[in-house]
């Protein structure tokens, strides 16, 4: 005796995978979305760890909770954000996919380079800003983009 399994109408006779492809096509219908609505999630509230570690000193290879260096704020903020990223600058850059300065949104990461070697990151904050962990004798602050050479990347 075989089981008889009730298809809506809609679905009846559009053809024999029909409720296969439905059910794998139906989570497909925007590809990216879902990935650019998480990626949105993880990248704000990275944004609002980083911006709570206001005035916490710079050390080199630090990555927190209370001292960081560039790369090490982005690896902490991302990571309580539940994101992992790889630890220096220029590996965060290779992990990352790549936006245009038009396409860029809080949270992203923003990287300084010079020549194809990328040298800061910090996390874009809106209008031209980013929260970063500067250099020695300085503390994580919000600053204005001083630089034309960046590139900006999301991490998904």
């Amino acid at each position: 005796m075989s089981a008889q399994v009730h298809v809506p109408s809609l679905f009846a006779r559009v053809g024999t995978a029909s409720v296969l492809t439905l059910a794998v096509t139906s989570s497909m219908l925007a590809p990216g979305l879902v990935d650019d609505a998480e990626a949105a999630t993880h990248s704000k509230k990275a944004l609002k760890i980083a911006a709570s570690k206001k005035g916490a000193p710079y050390k080199y290879g630090a990555s927190g909770p209370s001292r960081f260096d560039c790369s090490g704020l982005t690896v902490y903020s991302f990571k309580k954000a539940g994101k992992k990223l790889p630890r220096t600058a220029q590996q965060q850059y290779n992990k990352t996919s790549r936006i245009s300065s038009s396409k860029r949104k809080p949270g992203d990461l923003v990287f300084f380079h010079s020549g194809r070697s990328v040298y800061h990151v910090g996390i874009y904050a809106g209008g031209g800003k980013i929260w970063h962990s500067p250099k020695s004798g300085d503390v994580v602050r919000k600053a204005k983009i001083w630089s034309k050479s960046v590139w900006y990347g999301r991490v998904r």
